[in-house]
């Protein structure tokens, strides 16, 4: 079972990769300032999300086509990339869906991916996929430190250059609202975002559908550090 999921997770990784590369192609041909396109576009927590996401399915499936189990730090990295990108899933329906990248023309099977096929495969292996491991609570908070980052780079970014990733971080699109309404919504986000992650890190501690138990280990691996799953 770890194996099939582990080439689930290939597939998943590439078609992630295969959808960023044919968005930034297809922008990138039509902008008049390249370099001021390519610093916007990986401006995009959607595209951030998604870079990480395809690196954690990336170093999943090595683990996972190996049989060996994962570590304590790519499941909480793994619990974190969840989260956002199941809030990528929820903001992007709510708020976003009917709204064009305005640098250049949405594809729009690149955005399906981006936003919700991608989410929910991360979403559906976070539950079903054997080897999960338990999240601590007290690691709980640190899974805001990229958000959060991430929003201060673009205020402060947003206010030098005058460009704002998505419509309601800008404090102009509403004359006499400003930041008042652009802190709402960065509140109601994180809140989402703290709301999703809790449930993820509950999932951590439910052992359904895999019976929480210790893999057996092999001497081999146990001297590299890895436990074997058969």
């Amino acid at each position: 079972m770890r194996r099939l999921f582990g080439v689930l997770r290939l597939l998943a990784a590439a078609a992630i990769i295969v959808a960023i590369v044919g968005q930034f192609a297809n922008s990138l041909s039509m902008v008049p300032d390249p370099a001021a396109f390519v610093v916007n576009f990986f401006s995009f927590f959607t595209i951030l999300s998604n870079a990480l996401a395809a690196i954690v399915l990336l170093i999943g499936a090595w683990y996972g086509l190996r049989g060996v189990s994962e570590p304590d730090w790519y499941t909480f990295a793994r619990a974190a990339i969840v989260t956002y990108m199941t809030t990528t899933l929820v903001v992007y329906n709510l708020l976003l869906r009917d709204i064009s990248l305005d640098q250049a023309t949405t594809v729009p099977w690149s955005n399906e991916i981006l936003h919700v096929w991608a989410p929910l495969y991360l979403l559906l292996d976070w539950i079903l996929a054997p080897g999960r491991g338990r999240v601590p609570w007290s690691r709980f908070w640190w899974i805001a430190a990229f958000p959060i980052a991430w929003v201060v780079y673009t205020i402060v970014r947003g206010a030098i250059v005058g460009w704002y990733p998505y419509p309601f971080l800008d404090p102009a699109i509403e004359p006499g609202v400003g930041y008042r309404g652009v802190t709402l919504y960065v509140i109601a986000i994180a809140s989402f975002i703290l709301l999703v992650g809790s449930a993820i890190v509950g999932l951590s501690q439910v052992s359904w559908p895999y019976r929480a138990v210790d893999p057996p280990v092999d001497d081999e691996a146990e001297e590299r550090g890895e436990r074997v799953v058969a």
